[in-house]
């Protein structure tokens, strides 16, 4: 916990102008609004890589969620940023597109998600070689299976995930 709380984030305003930073669990305690990624990735099938977070995870621990999510260190690129940390992660390179970004807050358990979201999409048709100490787990799963199943089983999914899968599928039409 204490190497993790370290680790310094990018704090921003909602324009995404940086304004500082701060250390990452001290940001989310204060709910501060920071810079972040969610990287969503599809395979030539059509199914989406989804993986389940580590269960040492500071928050959303164990649940379902996209490919890949973090946030982007101080003075780097964002894109350099999301494409090594889908490596760290997941052990996946592929090419990436920023899609679309967007600003949400919510409050997980003791800490609060305030984040300028920056969504990449990309394509891969390879197996992933996940961070045990990142992932638990990882499929591809069709999208009606993924629908169906937040629908039944919504607990089991981050709150980012849900809240932005219809704009991903949507947005993802036109990327091809």
């Amino acid at each position: 916990m204490y190497l993790m709380s370290k680790k310094k984030i990018i704090i921003v305003d909602r324009n995404d102008s940086e304004i500082g930073t701060g250390e990452k669990l001290i940001t989310h305690k204060e709910g501060k609004l920071h810079r972040a990624f969610s990287v969503f990735l599809f395979n030539s099938k059509g199914e989406m890589l989804i993986q389940k977070r580590a269960k040492t995870k500071y928050h959303s621990p164990s649940l379902w969620s996209n490919a890949c999510c973090s946030h982007p260190r101080p003075n780097q690129k964002l894109e350099k940023e999301v494409k090594k940390r889908l490596k760290e992660e997941m052990g996946i390179e592929c090419d990436l597109k920023e899609i679309f970004s967007f600003v949400y807050r919510a409050k997980i358990g003791n800490l609060i998600e305030h984040e300028f979201d920056h969504v990449f999409l990309g394509k891969f048709n390879g197996k992933p070689k996940p961070n045990k100490e990142e992932v638990q787990a990882w499929e591809w799963i069709t999208i009606e299976n993924l629908k169906a199943d937040i629908k039944k089983n919504p607990q089991n999914y981050t709150y980012w995930f849900k809240l932005i899968l219809n704009r991903v599928l949507k947005e993802r039409t036109k990327y091809g």
